[in-house]
């Protein structure tokens, strides 16, 4: 039974599995891609200093082929909808310490699973947008003048005397015009 995602677009995924990097920092370089555009995500695994970008970068490029070959899908159009890292085996070795111990050492794999799902262009761009929208409107809607903000209302002193009220009262308005 298809779920949700498979049926709202069109898509396609590449698995790798036993790959030999720890889960961990395979995660850490799979949450820098996810949600971009993939040519996008291409060029920032490509560009990461991280061991692990390396067979990400791999599964990607596969995923992006398999939309393109198996799917028939536009290349620019593909959006990394989906990418996750399971724990693979861990092959268990030993190694000689002192006094003849010896310590367990664990080399963790991964499973590494992107999808790709092809997105129209015309969305892409208005996604991209409609970001750039809220954030002009979150700039409009604070007003940028020249005057400082006040800050709440204070209690105002019990009671000043005439010409002390006159001369803040002048203060006040030469703030004003500056």
């Amino acid at each position: 039974m298809p779920t949700k995602s498979e049926a709202a677009l069109p898509g396609a995924r590449a698995i790798a599995r036993h790959v030999r990097v720890s889960p961990m920092k395979a995660r850490r370089v799979v949450n820098l891609v996810r949600g971009l555009p993939a040519r996008e995500a291409l060029t920032v695994l490509q560009f990461a200093p991280q061991s692990a970008s390396e067979p990400v970068y791999k599964v990607l490029a596969s995923a992006i082929a398999n939309a393109e070959n198996n799917e028939r899908l536009d290349p620019d159009s593909l959006l990394v909808a989906e990418a996750y890292v399971d724990e693979g085996p861990t092959l268990k070795r030993f190694r000689p310490r002192a006094q003849g111990r010896a310590y367990r050492i664990r080399k963790r794999t991964s499973h590494i699973t992107i999808v790709v799902e092809s997105v129209p262009a015309a969305q892409a761009r208005a996604a991209k947008a409609g970001v750039a929208k809220a954030t002009k409107a979150a700039k409009a809607v604070t007003p940028e003048t020249d005057e400082e903000p006040r800050p709440a209302k204070q209690a105002a002193p019990a009671k000043q005397a005439p010409a002390k009220k006159a001369a803040a009262q002048t203060a006040d308005a030469e703030e004003g015009t500056e």
